[in-house]
């Protein structure tokens, strides 16, 4: 009886590239990615050779030349001596500030409407549906120039705040000035041996998350509710107290005084700023208040009357049990909020607020020429800040999403 012996199996040969199906969808995808990098290394040929005809060779030489326009809000020290590469810097931080103060505005509102919208109470909550939809509803740009037009209009201009006939004041003990030009507000100054403090203060930050950490792992194990709000407010102020008075009092404040036509000193919000600001994070939050009711009305309803059974209030039912099992649909997005909103900042033209669009897309843009150049930086730069948005929020969401045990 003779034995079948199998066919010795060859080595890799390169017809399986093709017809192996192990190896089919790899040929397949690298194909794909060089023929995509040849058509955007054409295109990027292309224009240089455009550009060079047209006697503008790509090049970002004109970073370094002097800018000679002024800047109206900003971060950092700039005058129209510098060039247009600290314009552009300038411009960025006025976006990243405006995309920081919106995020954070537009989530504690959105986050406060949504569940106001689920209230049992009628009135709010119509209330609250009719602020959604009438935001949701308009273009963000119309809500951005009505709330310019409002603080133009509602605010006293700086000289009704002088002489005894005076029709305006200042608030909260003659520190804050409401103009119709903007806020002023005091600025901190610091004098010899500020390091120290600023060092406890930021100590003080690292010590409330690490506070905030402990707490949440030891209510896990024990259940007990600690008071974090208090004792993290407690590990904010008196270290900075003590290291205050110990130091010597080595930072004071500057508060603003009306000085001729207008307000000196201080820190200067302009309207333009305060406006892009409360329109951008309004209609954000229109939004992020729907994700927030989605995602509380995706719990089940034995969640809340298992809570309720044992005792706890409806506070505590909505922090404690619904809102922490709700982040893994509400969170996701949410991200695409934040995005949009960061975006939208482009709009800050419309009333003035001189943001990275305006001075490295508008003024920059206009006065070097360089087209190419810097629409090339500017789509860089809002790439890389929705990327880190993004990276962020990713990371916070694998934090808080369920893990089966």
């Amino acid at each position: 009886m003779s034995a079948i012996t199998e066919p010795e199996k060859g080595g890799f040969q390169i017809s399986q590239l093709l017809y192996d199906t192990r190896y089919r969808s790899m040929t397949i995808q690298i194909i794909a990615l060089i023929g995509f990098l040849l058509a955007v290394g054409w295109l990027v040929r292309n224009a240089g050779q455009n550009l060079a005809d047209l006697g503008k060779p790509l090049g970002f030489d004109f970073l370094w030349d002097q800018a000679g326009y002024d800047i109206n809000q900003r971060l950092i020290e700039y005058n129209s001596t510098m060039s247009h590469g600290r314009a552009a810097i300038v411009g960025l931080l006025n976006t990243l500030l405006v995309a920081f103060l919106g995020c954070v505005t537009a989530t504690i509102i959105g986050v406060a409407v949504g569940i106001m919208r689920l209230s049992k109470n009628w009135l709010i909550s119509k209330l609250m549906t009719v602020y959604i939809e009438a935001f949701r509803n308009v273009p963000v740009l119309l809500w951005i120039i009505i709330t310019m037009a409002i603080f133009i209009e509602i605010f006293p201009q700086p000289s009704h705040f002088r002489g005894e006939d005076a029709i305006a004041s200042m608030k909260l003990f003659d520190s804050v000035a409401l103009t119709n030009r903007g806020i002023y507000i005091p600025s901190p100054t610091f004098f010899p041996g500020s390091g120290p403090l600023i060092a406890v203060f930021f100590l003080s930050i690292v010590g409330i998350f690490f506070f905030g950490r402990w707490a949440k792992k030891r209510q896990e194990k024990t259940g007990e509710i600690l008071p974090t709000f208090w004792i993290k407010l407690g590990i904010f102020i008196l270290p900075s107290i003590a290291a205050y008075y110990i130091l010597g009092k080595p930072m004071g404040l500057e508060y603003p005084e009306l000085k001729g036509f207008n307000f000196k000193g201080g820190f200067y919000m302009r309207n333009s700023l305060i406006s892009l600001w409360f329109a951008l994070s309004l209609y954000t939050a229109a939004f992020i208040a729907e994700t927030v009711r989605s995602g509380i009305q995706a719990i089940s309803k034995g969640q809340t009357e298992a809570a309720a059974a044992l005792g706890l209030r409806p506070g505590r039912i909505t922090s404690l049990v619904v809102l922490p099992q709700a982040l893994r649909v509400i969170i996701p997005p949410m991200i695409s909020q934040y995005l949009n909103l960061t975006k939208n900042s482009s709009l800050a033209i419309a009333v003035g607020y001189m943001d990275i669009t305006g001075t490295l897309g508008g003024i920059t843009l206009n006065q070097t020429g360089r087209e190419m150049e810097s629409l090339i930086i500017l789509m860089a730069i809002y790439l890389a800040i929705s990327l880190s948005i993004s990276t962020v929020m990713n990371q916070y969401n694998e934090r808080v999403k369920l893990r089966e045990r």
